[in-house]
């Protein structure tokens, strides 16, 4: 995290040693808001998005084994988390991410932040949903909130509240940084069907709420089938079986009532030959 005063000017610094590094890309992420692209660049010409371009105050560089991003004259709606993120030919990474507050900033919350859930969850199985907060140390008490947003589902519900609590925070390890780092966690156990969707943190401070950018927890398919599959293919086999044997059995029973016609034919041909 820096903190940055009104009026200062900004370098924001993305190296990369890897040499076949094909984009890179530097993302704006505003707490309670979706990520907004700034620049791109797939050779030394960067490419502005979303109007960052317009005020001048953006300028995006890239070199041979870095992406750079100055920010010119900070206002209070540069405060955010600031995204790098490369691409070669195979994959796709993010580098740097860097949270800026303007010292004085009229609001106290900086950013909310959760990350994804990192093992695949299976059904029946355990994991933990985090949230990171990030906020002033003056800022006094806040309630923390999760919201569970189900598939078909028209409103996230509230399934769980951390109310009013300071002991997960830990002040910032810069000497004269006044920010602190809460973390909250939701154990998930014995997981569920109706456990999948996305999971959303929220902050309550000073009159204002904040939601974090969501958790989506999906579940991996296990490897043992359960009992209503096998049933299900059990019974696609015997139904596959029985239509296979009967079209058999019909078939030949049609060639049965065929061939005697066909010997009867034959009967009167031979007896015709003989007359003549």
């Amino acid at each position: 995290m820096k903190i940055i005063q009104d009026k200062e000017n900004i370098r924001l610094t993305c190296s990369f040693l890897h040499p076949y590094v094909s984009a890179a890309a530097w993302f704006k992420h505003t707490p309670g808001e979706k990520a907004l692209l700034i620049a791109s660049a797939f050779s030394s010409t960067p490419q502005y998005h979303n109007d960052f371009d317009k005020s001048g105050r953006f300028i995006a560089l890239r070199e041979q084994s870095s992406f750079n991003l100055s920010i010119s004259n900070a206002e209070p709606s540069d405060s955010a988390t600031y995204y790098c993120a490369v691409a070669d030919y195979s994959d796709t990474a993010l580098l740097d991410c860097t949270v800026l507050v303007l010292k004085g900033s009229s609001s106290s919350l900086s950013a909310v932040l959760q990350p994804p859930v990192s093992d695949p969850v299976e059904l029946g199985g355990d994991t933990t949903l985090q949230c990171s907060i990030l906020t002033d140390t003056s800022a006094g008490e806040h309630s923390v909130y999760w919201f569970r947003h189900g598939s078909g589902e028209s409103h996230p519900g509230i399934i769980y509240t951390h109310g009013n609590r300071s002991d997960e925070c830990k002040k910032s390890s810069e000497t004269d940084s006044p920010t602190q780092s809460c973390v909250y966690k939701l154990p998930k156990r014995n997981l569920s069907l109706s456990d999948a969707g996305t999971y959303y943190c929220a902050v309550l401070m000073c009159g204002e709420i904040i939601f974090g950018n969501g958790t989506k927890l999906d579940f991996v398919e296990k490897g043992v089938l359960e009992p209503v599959t096998l049933v299900l293919a059990a019974s696609n086999i015997i139904s596959i079986v029985m239509v296979v044997y009967l079209y058999r059995k019909s078939h030949s029973h049609h060639e049965g009532l065929v061939k005697p016609i066909i010997i009867q034919r034959e009967d009167v041909e031979i007896q015709d030959a003989e007359m003549f």
